[in-house]
């Protein structure tokens, strides 16, 4: 009769987890690597400068005045000189003559900022709102 010794019939107590964790890590490094190629799978459409729609002919454009103040304080409304007392009639002959008139103010590097003020006190006072300041 043969022997069985009590050591070849013991259950398994520990179990290797080895190879699972090389899964578990090879599934991470997987999900790592897919997952951002998913969320940035976004269709995008950017604006591109090159396909702005040109106007068919100068009647398109809309009117814009410009404003001008010179190194002396001097302005200038679509190249016409204006003085200091009759900027702001000007500028209500300008309101009466267009529905919205568009005015762009400019002043040259070294004006005097209390200049450029004076014109735009002017043109609020006659209620033209639509101003923008040249930078260039």
């Amino acid at each position: 009769m043969k022997k069985t010794t009590r050591r070849g019939h013991s259950t398994l107590t520990e179990l290797n987890i080895t190879p699972l964790l090389d899964l578990v890590f090879v599934l991470l490094v997987i999900f790592i690597i897919t997952t951002p190629q998913m969320i940035n799978s976004l269709k995008m459409v950017l604006p591109s400068g090159d396909n702005k729609p040109k106007p068919q002919n100068t009647n398109d454009l809309p009117k814009i005045n410009r404003i001008q103040v010179d190194d002396e304080g001097k302005v200038f409304l679509n190249s016409n000189f204006v003085s200091d007392d009759q900027i702001s009639n000007s500028l209500y002959a300008l309101k009466l003559t267009e529905d919205a008139p568009k005015v762009v103010v400019k002043g040259t590097d070294v004006v005097e900022y209390q200049n450029v003020v004076k014109v735009l006190d002017a043109l609020q006072q006659s209620g033209i709102t639509n101003v923008g300041l040249a930078t260039q």
